[in-house]
């Protein structure tokens, strides 16, 4: 992918533009096969079933498009009123216009200039601060842009604000912008007052009626709240759900955990009917996406393979551990932030008895630590899923059998 502003040193965000990206990919593989290697050689399973005596199979690698595969923008906002620039900071804090970033695809390229233009229309100004430490000034109102495209060509558009104090004015000119952005259907505002690194707030204001955007995946459309988690591409994330789907059906579990499930991705793939599937997610805006969908799944045709599919607010690691915990499930799937499952997790798998668990990680260094620490839990599958091209990211799938 060729990139004007790499090459005059505007943006180095694609730290792995300058090497073609086959060799990306073969070099991701490499990396996390290294990784896991010392918990791929542990001894095999001495009982039967669909990965019985086998080591760690590495199925080809989903490689993405190189470019025009996010489905999301997080735009920093810049400038003045009259000219805003959405993009990035240079080093110097001036701003980095990347509205024809190669990464996002035409659709949401093509959603910048009337963001733009509504910018100045609202009289939205820039957040800004001067000085440092103590002196620090803060000034200014908007500081991002969040803006979702589904896979049906809608879009979600996040306001990050530093007050509430243009939430009228926004209001009152929406009307514009969705005769000028058509494909607008969930627009919000998202107060963030403190000065730090923090991409958003607790608070979240609607401003349209919908408030879920459907992010279509195969035959299931997962409702996408404002400050839930959704994968950034699309096409990687449809076949990292495939994938999970598939093993899942060959292991054949009658009752499933979805730990940390954001929007129920997995847990909404891999039920089917009779199989009872519990998914645990922190995020209560998450967990109202999943539950939406479930229920919407249900009064379709759905009735019979959702039926037994439930979600809950709280922490994956005090739910498995806690003393309400009496009957374990058949199966586990763990999809944790970078940080991985932790340590108290990992022992509880490692003592349940579970006999299966199917680990998505997008950080390989702390799933080999976690599975490190789950020697009778030995990796049997694993399959690298090109989720962030022209970066270091990926994300891995790793099936896990009982020794």
């Amino acid at each position: 992918m060729q990139c004007p502003h790499y090459d005059a040193g505007r943006c180095h965000s694609c730290t792995l533009l300058e090497i073609d990206y086959p060799t990306q990919v073969l070099d991701k593989e490499r990396h996390v096969a290294t990784l896991l290697e010392p918990v791929s050689t542990r001894p095999t399973s001495a009982r039967t079933g669909p990965t019985a005596g086998a080591g760690l199979t590495w199925l080809p690698a989903v490689s993405s498009r190189e470019s025009g595969f996010r489905n999301k923008a997080k735009m920093v906002v810049s400038g003045t009123v009259a000219e805003p620039v959405l993009g990035i900071l240079d080093r110097g804090g001036h701003g980095v216009d990347l509205t024809d970033c190669g990464l996002y695809p035409p659709a949401l390229q093509a959603s910048f200039a009337p963001l733009a233009a509504f910018v100045t229309r609202a009289a939205l100004e820039p957040y800004q601060v001067a000085g440092r430490g103590r002196r620090a000034q803060q000034r200014g109102e908007l500081k991002y842009l969040l803006v979702t495209l589904s896979p049906d060509g809608e879009l979600m558009v996040r306001f990050v604000l530093r007050s509430q104090e243009a939430i009228a004015r926004i209001r009152k000119h929406l009307d514009w912008l969705r005769a000028e952005l058509p494909a607008l259907a969930v627009a919000s505002a998202n107060i963030q007052p403190a000065h730090a690194a923090v991409l958003e707030g607790d608070l979240e204001i609607p401003l349209t009626e919908r408030t879920t955007l459907p992010m279509r995946i195969d035959d299931i459309s997962l409702d996408l709240r404002p400050q839930s988690f959704f994968q950034t591409n699309t096409a990687v994330a449809t076949e990292l759900y495939r994938q999970a789907r598939t093993w899942v059906d060959e292991v054949g579990p009658s009752t499933l955990w979805d730990l940390y499930c954001g929007v129920g991705g997995f847990a909404l793939h891999c039920a089917a009917a009779g199989r009872a599937v519990t998914g645990i997610e922190i995020s209560a805006e998450a967990i109202a996406a999943a539950s939406g969908t479930a229920d919407r799944l249900r009064a379709g045709d759905g009735a019979d393979r959702f039926r037994d599919v439930t979600f809950a607010a709280g922490d994956a690691t005090a739910f498995a551990v806690g003393p309400g915990t009496s009957e374990l499930p058949e199966m586990v799937i763990v999809n944790p932030p970078r940080r991985g499952i932790g340590t108290d997790l990992a022992q509880w798998l490692e003592a349940s008895g579970i006999e299966h668990v199917l680990y998505s990680s997008c950080n390989a260094v702390t799933l080999a630590r976690d599975l490190a620490a789950m020697p009778s839990l030995r990796p049997v599958r694993g399959r690298l899923l090109d989720m962030f091209p022209q970066t270091s990211h990926y994300e891995v799938l790793v099936l896990l059998e009982r020794a």
